[in-house]
């Protein structure tokens, strides 16, 4: 197995790094990375107390450092220790100048500033942790996009990766013993999704949960046939109602958000100014 160590560093969270080093990574499967992390590298003084690191842990630098001098002394470092140092958002920086006409703002965090956006993701979240697990119907008319699925289908967390990127989210259990309130039937604003998962799959992932618990292994919850019939009780409600699904057994969060995504600009790219989803 191939063994590296990476180094992230960033002058500001670190959060679009390590999205661009997870995207990257995700491609190379027998690879061991050792990943040593340095975020808010804002000065010449902090860099120095991170190089001995990158001197005892050779291996490759991912950075974005907008501070020109604070960038060419990592340069520089890594120069004299032989170490690739690559600037994540060079290139694409000089793309845009270049298309756009005007220089880039070197300015730390600019991407996390707390402007309409920032806002907007904080009452997302807020939102979306208030209608979690059937919660708050009563609300679900405010929200963008609605999930439903069998207990342990990824609602909750694909709920909160989505308000995390802006988006209202609301999700809801279905239980063949209790069926969901009519108002899930009659919502004109939100989008709503089924999820799905093999049946296989999903009485695995409830085991697991309830030996996290430290709860008796065998119940109706985990029951093949049982299980099997929820899954199909699902279904057979998507499909009544027109819902888009999502099979979620082989995707993860981040996949299953992102055709999430792509399903909410599609509708909304079919909607007319002045319409309402429908």
């Amino acid at each position: 197995m191939n063994r590296i160590h990476l180094h992230l560093l960033s002058d500001s969270t670190g959060e679009t790094l390590e999205m661009i080093a997870k995207a990257a990574l995700a491609q190379f499967e027998n690879a061991d990375v050792v990943r040593h992390f340095w975020p808010m590298v804002r000065s010449q003084q902090h860099l120095e107390r991170i190089v001995p690191e990158l001197a005892n842990n050779p291996g490759l630098v991912l950075y974005t450092l907008v501070n020109v001098s604070t960038r060419e002394a990592l340069e520089d470092h890594c120069r004299k220790l032989s170490l690739p140092a690559v600037d994540a958002l060079d290139e694409v920086t000089h793309a845009l100048e270049r298309q756009l006409g005007e220089e880039a703002h070197g300015r730390p965090g600019r991407q996390h500033r707390m402007d309409d956006a920032y806002f907007q993701r904080v009452e997302a979240i807020q939102y979306t942790i208030a209608q979690d697990d059937g919660v708050g119907a009563e609300h679900w008319e405010e929200a963008d996009i609605i999930l439903a699925g069998v207990s342990r289908s990824s609602k909750t967390p694909t709920s909160i990766y989505l308000a995390n990127r802006g988006y209202k989210v609301a999700n809801i259990p279905l239980v063949v013993e209790s069926p969901p309130p009519a108002i899930l039937f009659e919502l004109k604003k939100p989008m709503v999704v089924g999820l799905t998962t093999a049946p296989e799959r999903l009485v695995q992932i409830r085991r697991n949960r309830l030996l996290t618990l430290n709860e008796q292994s065998e119940t109706s919850y985990v029951e093949k046939d049982r299980v099997t019939e929820e899954v199909k009780f699902a279904r057979r409600m998507f499909a009544d109602n027109n819902w888009p699904v999502i099979d979620v057994t082989r995707r993860s969060i981040e996949e299953t958000a992102a055709a999430i995504i792509r399903l909410h600009n599609e509708r909304h790219a079919r909607i007319k100014p002045g319409e309402k989803p429908i």
